[in-house]
């Protein structure tokens, strides 16, 4: 795993965008956004037991998985959003980046490869993408049934209950 500050400057997505100004675990924490190198699936099962997680299910995003379909839907990850659940994440096979919003609504991105887990607390703003590769496959983990409704940002999305919570505990 790698964190640091998106460059923000024009170019494909999938590239690594970095600004050269390296963001580390505990500012991550700070953000709720929690990240675990686990090296086998027993270790994924402890996790998971230890959070509550009843559910999970794997994905994998490439053209070659998702036909033509790949490039609509990870141009739909890359929309900001958030979820009213966490989201977890275990990478299987390949790389991709995750974006979230820091204090200063700043994009952090985090790169993540084969046995990166990340847990992404309900109400943050967040976006993914695959990596210039195009590839990666994941392990989704859920506490109940999976429901990964996204709400893309906006002004009326501040009121909701979830990026109220999250905003008063991990922004404030």
């Amino acid at each position: 795993m790698k964190a640091y500050l998106y460059d923000n400057l024009p170019g494909d997505q999938r590239l690594p965008h970095d600004s050269g100004k390296a963001v580390d675990v505990d500012s991550l924490g700070k953000l709720g956004v929690l990240y675990y190198r686990i090296e086998n699936i027993e270790g994924v099962n402890q996790l998971a037991a230890e959070r509550g997680y009843k559910n999970r299910d794997e994905i994998t995003v490439s053209p070659e998985k998702m036909g033509d379909v790949y490039e609509a839907k990870v141009k739909s990850f890359f929309d900001e959003h958030l979820h009213e659940d966490e989201e977890i994440r275990y990478i299987r096979d390949g790389h991709g980046y995750f974006d979230v919003r820091n204090k200063g609504d700043q994009w952090v991105r985090i790169q993540l490869d084969k046995d990166d887990l990340l847990i992404l607390p309900a109400g943050i703003y967040h976006r993914f993408t695959t990596d210039e590769t195009n590839y990666i496959q994941a392990m989704r983990l859920f506490k109940e049934e999976p429901k990964w409704t996204p709400l893309n940002r906006s002004e009326d999305l501040d009121a909701n209950p979830y990026r109220k919570e999250y905003t008063s505990h991990f922004l404030a």
